[in-house]
């Protein structure tokens, strides 16, 4: 049984956005997703999370992404991402 944490939200911010504030940062989200995880490693090596069109390898212990696609792609220049704890249960 795995220790990681089973669930995250990932909001994409746009690059200027700073700070750790949850509620900040979803304020300012122009996209969420709440992601499980699969059980599978991804190719990055860390924990592969999944849902609401969001693919992410995230290390948990530093909730660093590691690997992410939006829809199948890659983030757009002046986004970035931010991983906090989710708030569903």
């Amino acid at each position: 049984m795995s220790t990681h944490p089973q669930r995250f939200e990932i909001l994409v911010v746009p690059e200027h956005i700073e700070g750790d504030d949850a509620a900040h940062l979803a304020e300012h989200a122009i996209r969420s997703a709440v992601v499980e995880a699969t059980g599978q490693l991804g190719r990055s090596g860390y924990p592969r999370y999944v849902g609401d069109g969001v693919e992410a390898d995230i290390d948990p212990a530093t909730l660093t992404v590691e690997a992410l696609l939006v829809d199948g792609a890659e983030l757009d220049y002046g986004l970035s991402v931010r991983v906090i704890e989710s708030k569903e249960t």
